[in-house]
């Protein structure tokens, strides 16, 4: 029989301290209407020389996870490490079962509505996050709708329906769609798999952080460079590595590199403004090849700012020419990514002295090549 065991963990609103059990169906902060962040009894930490032999995907850091004994999984996470330069290195997370990274918190979200038996799983997306909770709503048996804006890659589109999920297309842009699914997700009976606001989502992506760990035996690289929207793999980042160090298995944290397009970067703008969040009112969102990361208004805005400055990292743009030249680049190494997944090495792949580790997002069969 599939293990049902219940979350224990509990909800707290890192603006306000507002706290709701982790079963509560509250899919944000009923105060601030902000996300939420999870809270758990302190864990056993991870040990290195445990790992062999254990399941080949990221439920082996059984330790570090908020869900206990899972039974939804593709086999997602153990992706590969590659050199690309005498100082930077390559995490292939294009090879996850849906081509992107975010199957690695859509695996927690379908879990932990597996075990809380929704009438209906929703979601919101430009693309990536919609086909990982689709594909893991398919795997556990869950009915599921996913909400994209108009314009959205029609690979992508035809993934999602090509799980079995419901395809709701909304008109203008991400903050229509997002607007459109939380809507959605007040009615009774349903569960937001949303990877911006349910904090279960950042406990699978930093399983990629931990991958790195252990694939480096036991270290990290001086700099961990991701692409920035809505921070969800930088959040995880974040998470890993203060875990990490907490439990004496890393002896500093690395820097942490947030990458944005210059054509939608309000928060490489902020930081260098020294700002701890956004300004109220958000600036037009022009079109950008990559257009996973093309959010005007991330609603953890000023976590990710506070977790980029206390890593001692920064923030670094890219032009749409870059993106391109990247992007044919990394192809010419044997690599196609879409044109979101290049954004970092954009940005650092000409900046040798230290060692740094970029995820390549997702699969170039998801976007095509950029014109």
């Amino acid at each position: 029989m599939a293990d049902i065991r219940m979350p224990t963990a509990t909800y707290i609103c890192p603006q306000d301290g507002t706290r709701a059990g982790a079963t509560s169906p509250a899919w944000c902060c009923p105060v601030c209407r902000g996300p939420w962040d999870l809270e758990t009894a302190p864990r056993a930490p991870v040990a290195l020389d445990a790992l062999a032999g254990r399941v080949n995907s990221l439920w082996r850091y059984a330790e570090a996870l908020p869900l206990d004994g899972a039974a939804v999984s593709l086999g997602e996470g153990r992706t590969p490490l590659v050199a690309l330069t005498e100082d930077v290195s390559a995490k292939l997370d294009f090879l996850m079962p849906t081509l992107s990274f975010k199957d690695r918190g859509a695996v927690m979200l379908a879990e932990l509505a597996r075990r809380l038996s929704p009438d209906h799983v929703v979601a919101d997306s430009s693309g990536n996050a919609g086909t990982a909770v689709a594909a893991y709503c398919a795997r556990a048996g869950l009915p599921c709708t996913v909400y994209v804006p108009e314009g959205t890659s029609p690979k992508k589109t035809e993934q999602i329906r090509a799980h079995g999920a419901r395809l709701e297309t909304v008109p203008g842009g991400r903050e229509a769609t997002a607007a459109a699914a939380r809507a959605a997700a007040d009615t009774p009976g349903t569960f937001y798999a949303s990877h911006v606001f349910n904090p279960y989502f950042l406990h699978g992506t930093k399983t990629y952080v931990y991958e790195i760990w252990e694939d480096l035996g036991g270290t990290l690289p001086d700099a961990i460079a991701v692409p920035v929207g809505n921070g969800t793999l930088l959040l995880g980042a974040a998470l890993a590595t203060a875990e990490l160090l907490a439990h004496g298995l890393i002896d500093r944290r690395p820097a942490l590199i947030a990458v944005q397009a210059e054509a939608v970067s309000p928060l490489a703008a902020a930081f260098h403004a020294g700002d701890e969040d956004l300004p109220d009112t958000a600036a037009p969102v022009p079109p950008t090849l990559a257009e996973g990361i093309a959010i005007p208004r991330p609603p953890r805005a000023r976590q990710i700012l506070a977790a980029v400055r206390e890593s001692g990292g920064t923030f670094l743009t890219v032009s749409e020419d870059r993106i391109r030249a990247a992007q044919r680049d990394l192809a010419a190494r044997g690599f196609f990514v879409e044109t979101t997944g290049v954004a970092c090495w954009a940005a650092v792949g000409g900046r040798p002295g230290r060692s740094v580790v970029v995820p390549l997002c997702g699969a170039g069969l998801k976007t095509g090549l950029a014109p």
